[in-house]
């Protein structure tokens, strides 16, 4: 059986950036050791793991000390929002927040929690917002909730590197794979002032678990150094890209929309809705010709469910492909994608 190798993704579960990848088997053989302990190796390991940190805090514009790893990622959202709530509390969240918060709202409404679908609430100091900055399906961009009164939980997890946190942040969340880092490692940011408990069962202080890899916690904070380098680098020629696949969808193919065209959007992120498409077919297709793109839900890796966020933005579920812009990306793969998709497209229509 003959297998078709992919040579342009396009998918948001990009690959280990290289630099990471070459650290990677070297930090394996080193972190074995345990930090807390105060022979010389886990000293050593220690001092690396205060520099990871000291890369993220420098990153997203927090303390150091209010950093903390995850070996499970979607574990941050439970800690982050359930870690601010109180029985006085009322959660504001959205349509379009990740498939964990819907999740969490269903839960906790169970257990008689206030939950609003509304991101427009000013809110009480006592009210809790789940506020996502970048849509990671549409890349839609979100304005800070300034006029919020609560305390806000940031979901930081589309792909791409993030812009500054709001004021008024209390707990955020990023995961590794997003700056092309290894899977299995997320980050919280719990701020230092706030009022966060937390809602796990524990029996010592510590925040959050300490099961994360130390190894994928030295190799993702690399990994996020040479992301945003490379993303500094290519940001024009990928807003480029993106202004290009958008034009020719609509006017070379034809019955086209491409969400959020006329609102501010990431330029690493294009959702478009084809009329007349199958799109997991296309999907299918593509992959067949070495190309890899998404369609369907974007919570789930893998998943290709009905995507909720187009439904809550009222828009069609069917027909639907995510294309996600790497730094990597290149002329001639630009020129291969709309090539095949158009093709194939047009093949499905007829």
């Amino acid at each position: 059986m003959s297998v078709v190798p992919i040579t342009s993704s396009f998918q948001s579960e990009s690959p280990l950036h290289p630099k990471a990848a070459k650290l990677l088997s070297e930090v394996f053989e080193r972190g074995w050791a345990d930090p807390a302990k105060i022979h010389e190796p886990s000293r050593q390991l220690g001092r690396l793991l205060q520099e990871a940190k000291e890369t993220f805090s420098a990153a997203f514009g927090v303390r150091s000390d209010e950093i903390y790893f995850l070996g499970e990622p979607p574990l941050g959202f439970h800690l982050g929002i359930s870690g601010l709530l109180t029985p006085e509390s009322c959660l504001y969240f959205s349509g379009t927040d990740r498939a964990p918060v819907h999740a969490l709202v269903s839960h906790r409404r169970g257990q008689n929690l206030s939950a609003l679908e509304s991101v427009s609430e000013k809110g009480t100091s006592r009210d809790v917002l789940v506020y996502q900055p970048i849509n990671p399906e549409t890349g839609i961009f979100s304005p800070h909730p300034e006029n919020f009164l609560g305390k806000v939980f940031v979901d930081n997890t589309a792909y791409g590197v993030r812009a500054e946190l709001p004021e008024n942040w209390a707990t955020a969340m990023w995961q590794s794979r997003s700056w092309q880092g290894p899977a299995g490692l997320g980050v919280i940011a719990i701020k230092n002032e706030t009022s966060w408990r937390n809602p796990l069962p524990h029996t010592d202080a510590s925040k959050v678990p300490q099961s994360f890899s130390i190894p994928l916690a030295l190799t993702t904070a690399v990994a996020l150094e040479s992301f945003t380098a490379d993303y500094n680098e290519a940001r024009t020629r990928t807003i480029e890209f993106r202004e290009r696949i958008s034009r020719y969808l609509i006017q070379k193919i034809g019955d086209v929309s491409v969400v959020g065209e006329d609102l501010q959007t990431s330029p690493y992120l294009l959702s478009a809705i084809i009329a007349g498409v199958d799109s997991e077919k296309l999907v299918s297709d593509l992959n067949a010709r070495g190309i890899a793109i998404d369609t369907g839900s974007a919570c789930m890796s893998g998943s290709l469910a009905p995507s909720h966020v187009l439904a809550a933005m009222g828009l069609s579920v069917t027909g639907n492909i995510r294309i996600t812009l790497h730094p990597q990306i290149n002329n001639s793969d630009i020129e291969n994608l709309l090539h095949h998709l158009r093709e194939l497209i047009l093949q499905q229509r007829n």
